[in-house]
């Protein structure tokens, strides 16, 4: 997929656990590690969203296109 999430990225430099942002986010601990290991195949904006806002960034901090 040219999509590639770089969560683990923020979530380190922001000293957070995935159990503590899905909590924080409002998802399961399961959805955020299919987001985080590049396995979904969509993200809603109001995720995105909530996600931007716990880890204070932009979506562009978290998402990159890489051409395949």
């Amino acid at each position: 997929m040219a999509i590639i999430v770089n969560l683990d990225v923020m979530m380190a430099k922001r000293k957070i656990s995935a159990g503590e942002l899905a909590e924080r986010v409002g998802i399961t601990p399961a959805n955020l590690s299919i987001l985080k290991n590049n396995k979904a195949k969509a993200v809603r904006f109001s995720t995105l969203e909530a996600i931007c806002e716990v880890l204070e960034c932009q979506p562009g901090d978290i998402l990159e296109f890489r051409k395949e």
